[in-house]
């Protein structure tokens, strides 16, 4: 049996940063999606940066299912 620990490593250390960029994508998703809208400032609106912070949740949660469904593709193909 003869193991080629070079595609090893390399397979180790691609799921590795692919994993990490995963949870960080989504924890990103989570805290957009979590933030509470603050008090208003006089004369003016508090809602333009919560209707930013969950279009950014939102865009972290596609490029989550993006970067899965692209994995899956992979696996099929």
């Amino acid at each position: 049996m003869n193991i080629d620990w070079a595609a090893l490593g390399t397979v180790f250390g691609v799921s590795l940063v692919a994993t990490v960029a995963l949870v960080g994508l989504f924890t990103l998703g989570i805290v957009g999606l979590s933030r509470q809208p603050g008090p208003a400032a006089p004369g003016g609106q508090a809602g333009g940066s919560l209707m930013l912070a969950r279009a950014g949740a939102y865009a972290c949660f596609g490029l989550c299912a993006a970067a899965v469904a692209y994995g899956i593709y992979l696996i099929v193909a």
